[in-house]
């Protein structure tokens, strides 16, 4: 199987808005380089692995469903409040949660996720997706990394939905998701435990499927965040901070901490052949499900003006050369 070229996409939450834009930006670039070749411009005919984590789980299952980055940008603007229902929709469901769950819930039921999920893949199986992927999630029963891969036998008659629901299932924002999995009962959580960031879990799995890859350095790797965390937490409350008050900056502190090291990583591996495309975030733009339309209209535009930098039209154009 050829596994040369990697599209990696990272977790993020409502952040995957970011990403859809920027994939746009790319099959823009794509096929003004190729226009007066064969015609071939689109991602997937660019790619030979889609790989992804949680909101980036979605995304790559999409785009090798055969749904365009704008499109997928627009399911996020018109299902971000089924994903994440407002405060009188948590309340709610907490209340209604409160005598199964306790009062430390997770913040969300997950059934509107469910709901999106399902209305976006349908029946659909990994083995039926359009290219092959690699999705990460994480298993509380047995403590291990769960690798879903479309082109594993075993893996194959999974939904897609499911696999793309255990991805996202965020420690306390929504509940864990229970499936079966090669043969055994999996209580799945977020792959963003794992890796937030997959590119390096993708270029493992390129070089052990392809004989034609000698080294790393044969690779051609798009790596694709969904904006960068800069929002300090000051030395007295790092100090001072318990279990009650690390509980929900922790996650997003795990997630942005392997985020960077698999960065690094793979940045030395590939070299000249790796690219990532990410930007920092303002404070305030950062939360993993903030859906106000403030909020929306400024990851959109933060997303648009960082296709304008010359660094990344010229990160576009040497990629686009590339692939």
């Amino acid at each position: 199987m050829k596994m040369r070229r990697i599209l990696s996409l990272d977790g993020g939450g409502i952040r995957g808005l970011v990403s859809c834009h920027w994939l746009a930006g790319v099959e823009s670039a794509l096929a003004k380089t190729r226009k007066t070749a064969a015609g071939k411009s689109g991602l997937l005919e660019s790619f030979d692995l889609l790989a992804g984590t949680s909101t980036g789980a979605l995304v790559a299952c999409g785009l090798a469903a055969g749904i365009s980055p704008e499109a997928l940008a627009q399911l996020y603007r018109e299902q971000r409040h089924t994903i994440f229902p407002n405060l009188a929709g948590r309340l709610w469901s907490r209340a209604n949660r409160l005598v199964s769950d306790g009062f430390s819930a997770p913040r969300y039921d997950g059934l509107g996720i469910e709901q999106v999920l399902r209305q976006v893949f349908g029946e659909t199986t990994l083995g039926q997706l359009k290219a092959p992927v690699l999705v990460t999630s994480y298993d509380t029963i047995t403590r291990t990394p769960v690798i879903f891969k479309s082109f594993d036998p075993q893996h194959r008659d999974l939904p897609v939905w499911e696999v793309c629901r255990a991805s996202t299932a965020a420690p306390t924002y929504f509940p864990a998701h229970p499936m079966r999995v090669e043969g055994r009962d999996c209580a799945l959580i977020d792959g963003g435990v794992v890796a937030n960031n997959p590119t390096a879990c993708a270029i493992a799995e390129a070089l052990r499927k392809d004989a034609r890859v000698d080294n790393s350095r044969d690779l051609v790797v798009l790596s694709v965040g969904t904006g960068e965390r800069t929002r300090s937490i000051d030395l007295q409350s790092a100090r001072t901070w318990g279990a009650l008050e690390w509980a929900v900056p922790i996650i997003d502190v795990l997630f942005d901490g392997n985020t960077d090291s698999v960065d690094y990583i793979a940045r030395q591996l590939v070299g000249d052949g790796y690219y990532r495309m990410q930007a920092e975030l303002l404070v305030g733009l950062d939360d993993l499900d903030d859906t106000s339309e403030t909020n929306v209209l400024a990851l959109e535009t933060l997303a648009k003006e960082y296709l304008t930098r010359p660094a990344t039209k010229k990160l576009l154009a040497q990629l686009a050369k590339k692939l």
